[in-house]
């Protein structure tokens, strides 16, 4: 099924979106941004109409994107801290919010974006659909970041990486996990070897650049999906 496009036509009114006049001027201009990726979502964050840029970028996400999460086009590491977002604008927290984000597209490429959201309420107080926005960065495509969801660390060294992330040294890690020094060690040598760095600092920098730890996240997380 094909994803209508957002037109001309389907662009909310200063009415419709319930903002200052100066807000909604600002918005317009990110639509007509070339390059913008326009997408308009439901309540439940799920894909209605989206603009022919938004095709370009996604176009071998799905033969059917709508009806799709929103949040499933957006890497693993950065799609909690976004879902909260668009949590405060449904209970009325916010009525907008500007982020960076790394989304996934065409042929899993992940590239770095703006994203803008804005709700469109019905009313004062009901949340007919969120319009969001996405300005890729330049430079974006070239992101070196895991995208194909491998299963790059075992249970023990995720738990290690997010020790290290945590600040804890190699005594307390092996405390808490229940492993010897020694232990600790042989598992902190796999993660730097993994993840090609050569120490423990540049351990962590990897794998938040990369997209192995959860963004805004904390105690630091390792994203489920890359674990075994």
């Amino acid at each position: 099924m094909a994803l209508p496009l957002l037109t001309d036509l389907a662009r909310p009114t200063p009415h419709e979106l319930g903002h200052e006049q100066t807000e909604y001027t600002d918005l317009l201009r990110q639509f007509d941004q070339p390059g913008a990726c326009v997408v308009c979502l439901d309540p439940s964050l799920a894909v209605q109409q989206a603009n022919r840029e938004f095709f370009r970028q996604f176009d071998d996400a799905s033969t059917d994107v709508c009806g799709r999460d929103f949040s499933d086009l957006l890497h693993p590491s950065v799609r909690q801290a976004v879902k909260r977002q668009f949590s405060r604008l449904l209970d009325g927290s916010r009525h907008r919010f500007t982020t960076h984000v790394v989304a996934i597209g065409a042929e899993g490429a992940a590239f770095t974006s703006g994203l803008t959201a804005v709700a469109v309420r019905e009313g004062s107080a009901h949340v007919a659909s969120i319009l969001v926005v996405l300005r890729p960065t330049a430079g974006g495509e070239e992101v070196d970041i895991v995208t194909d969801r491998k299963k790059l660390l075992t249970e023990t060294e995720a738990r290690i990486l997010e020790g290290i992330a945590a600040g804890l040294s190699t005594i307390p890690l092996a405390s808490r996990l229940y492993l010897s020094r020694q232990g600790v060690e042989y598992h902190v040598t796999r993660l730097l070897r993994k993840l090609r760095v050569p120490n423990r600092a540049a351990l962590v920098s990897r794998a938040y650049s990369i997209g192995v730890l959860n963004v805004g996240c904390w105690p630091p997380k390792v994203v489920d999906d890359f674990v075994k």
